[in-house]
C-alpha cells in the first residue's frame, strides 16, 4: 500500500486493496477521512468525497462562471463605446480642421495688405462663413448625425476659427451607455505669405 500524505490532514489511498486501507483518519474537522473509505464494493474510491471546511460547492463554479461572462460583456460593450465616441470626435475635428484652413485662405488677391511684418490677407466672417459652409456641405458633412456649424469667423482678421458640432449614437444600446451625446470641436488655421 502507498500512502501520500499532502498535508497531516489530507490522505490519498493509492490502494485497492480493501485489507491494506488505513484507518479512516480524522481530517481537520475532526471527521473521519472518506478519501480512504472502501465503497459499497468494498472498494477505496479517492474521488468519492473530500475534505473542504466549505461544504458543498457544487454549482458554485457555474455562478461564478455567468458572473465573470456578464462582466466581460460589460466591459467589451464599454470599451466599444468608447473608442466609437473617440473615433467619431477625431472624423469631426478633422472635418473641422479643414474647414478652418478653407476659411484662412477664403480671400481675394484685393484683400492682401501691405503690414509692417509683410503681406497679410485681412479676412471677414461672411467669407470665411460662406467657404466654411460649401466646404462642409461638399465634402463628409452629410456622414454626421445633425451636423451643424456653431461658428465660422475671425477674431483677429488674421485667421479662421470654425465649430463645428455633431450628434453622436454608441453603437450598442444600453443602460450603462447614453443614447447619445453632441460632440463640440474648434479648430483654427491661419493664412500668411512667406
Amino acid at each position: 500500500m502507498t500512502l501520500i500524505s499532502a498535508r497531516p490532514s489530507i490522505h490519498v489511498c493509492l490502494s485497492t486493496n480493501p485489507q491494506l486501507l488505513p484507518p479512516p483518519w480524522p481530517n481537520r474537522l475532526g471527521r473521519p477521512n472518506r478519501r480512504c473509505l472502501p465503497n459499497r464494493r468494498g472498494v477505496p474510491n479517492p474521488a468519492q468525497g473530500h475534505d473542504s471546511a466549505l461544504g458543498d460547492e457544487q454549482g458554485s463554479a457555474l455562478l461564478l462562471t455567468i458572473f465573470y461572462g456578464f462582466l466581460s460583456l460589460v466591459l467589451i460593450f464599454l470599451v466599444v463605446a468608447a473608442t466609437s465616441l473617440y473615433l467619431e470626435r477625431k472624423r469631426l475635428f478633422t472635418l473641422a480642421d479643414g474647414a478652418a484652413l478653407v476659411g484662412a485662405e477664403s480671400y481675394d488677391l484685393d484683400d492682401v495688405e501691405l503690414t509692417p511684418k509683410g503681406y497679410r490677407p485681412k479676412l471677414t466672417s461672411v467669407k470665411i462663413a460662406s467657404a466654411v459652409a460649401d466646404y462642409v456641405t461638399a465634402t463628409q458633412g452629410d456622414r454626421f448625425t445633425d451636423l451643424k456649424i456653431e461658428e465660422a469667423l475671425t477674431n483677429d482678421s488674421a485667421s479662421a476659427t470654425v465649430s463645428l458640432s455633431a450628434y453622436w449614437r454608441p453603437p450598442f444600446v444600453s443602460l450603462l451607455v447614453p443614447d447619445g451625446i453632441r460632440i463640440d470641436v474648434t479648430a483654427s488655421a491661419r493664412s500668411v505669405f512667406s
